[in-house]
């Protein structure tokens, strides 16, 4: 069941995510409409038992132990602050664009409760202009 009417909708992904999906379905194949995480037999994933798994995944790469929902702050707070290209410009998403991959009715949602904004970025912004 979803939460919100919003909550089905079509989220673009980028080629390492569809690369991964299509690794993840190559593990256990069960035909062409199984589940993309399915358990030993081809059924719905237990979320305990995908919760152990996610915690071994941390594990194993040396990541702190945290639940899946503190997934969506850091994803949206990268995309709103963006990643330096090679040219020195920094490529992101407006707050509005997160707010839609996330399925938040408004942008002021995702700035309030998702990005923790990266100030590091202004540092000497200001250099030049003198009053």
């Amino acid at each position: 069941m979803l939460k919100t009417a919003s909550s089905k909708r079509d989220v673009p992904l980028n080629q390492t995510a569809v690369n991964t999906i299509l690794d993840l379905g190559a593990e256990r194949y069960f035909g062409e409409n199984s589940l993309l995480i399915p358990d030993e037999k081809g059924n719905y994933t237990k979320p305990v038992n995908f919760r152990k798994r996610y915690y071994r995944i941390l594990e194993a790469a040396g990541i702190e132990q945290k639940g899946l929902r503190s997934l969506r702050p850091t994803f949206a707070t990268n995309l709103v602050n963006g990643v330096k290209q090679p040219d020195g410009t920094i490529k992101a998403l407006s707050p509005r664009q997160v707010a839609d991959l996330l399925g938040h009715s408004t942008s002021e949602i995702t700035e309030l409760y998702y990005v923790k904004r990266d100030t590091a970025r202004l540092a000497g912004i200001t250099a030049g202009f003198e009053l």
